[in-house]
């Protein structure tokens, strides 16, 4: 009885580790691939909020730092990359932050805003959403999104009704929490922008 535990037990222990070797040997075949395809479409994110850019620059800056000052400002949003957008003759057009919304009805949102360095946004791209399909997925659509393109303001504010003002945002029926986790995570770029990459006197 106790060779057959024993027996058991050797195969049990092979096999785990046999699995565990297969899992490491896929997970390093698939690293490479998914990181490239992950690169890809931050860069793709990029140039659809800096259409006019060349180039995108990672800008070094202190994430905890960054992440106080938005929070000390009431959002909940976390700063997760900063990319200098540059003409063809290296000649600086303004920033592209990447956020990531904590407040969003289903789970976090990440994306990135585009902002000209006279302060206005050139609006966003999303990469991460998980939101209900017909509902806060709709965020992804230009019905939604293109309310953001080209304002200069220093928030966004979502209403129920027609926008009637520059800042205000026609929130998506039936979803109102995730229209408003994008605009909070569009007013935290802009709040970071104004307060800690000098605001329009970047132009």
């Amino acid at each position: 009885m106790n060779k057959k535990i024993v027996h058991d037990a050797l195969i049990l222990t092979a096999f785990t580790l046999a699995l565990g070797l297969i899992l490491g040997f896929v997970y390093e075949i698939t690293k490479t691939p998914i990181e490239k395809a992950n690169e890809e479409a931050k860069k793709e994110a990029y140039q659809m909020v800096f259409t006019d850019a060349d180039s995108f620059t990672p800008q070094e800056y202190d994430k905890e730092e960054a992440n106080k000052l938005v929070s000390e400002a009431g959002f909940s949003d976390t700063i997760d990359d900063i990319e200098l957008a540059a003409d063809k003759s290296g000649n600086p057009l303004g920033y592209v932050i990447t956020v990531t919304a904590k407040d969003a009805s289903q789970a976090s949102i990440t994306f990135s805003v585009g902002i000209k360095n006279d302060g206005t946004v050139n609006g966003y791209s999303i990469t991460d959403i998980a939101e209900t399909p017909g509902l806060g997925m709709k965020a992804e659509e230009e019905e939604f999104y293109s309310q953001f393109e080209g304002k200069n303001v220093s928030e966004f504010k979502v209403v129920k009704q027609a926008a009637s003002a520059e800042h205000e945002i026609e929130a998506i029926t039936g979803s109102t929490i995730t229209s408003k986790a994008m605009a909070n995570g569009c007013n935290a770029a802009i709040y970071y922008f104004q307060n800690a990459l000098g605001g329009a006197g970047n132009e």
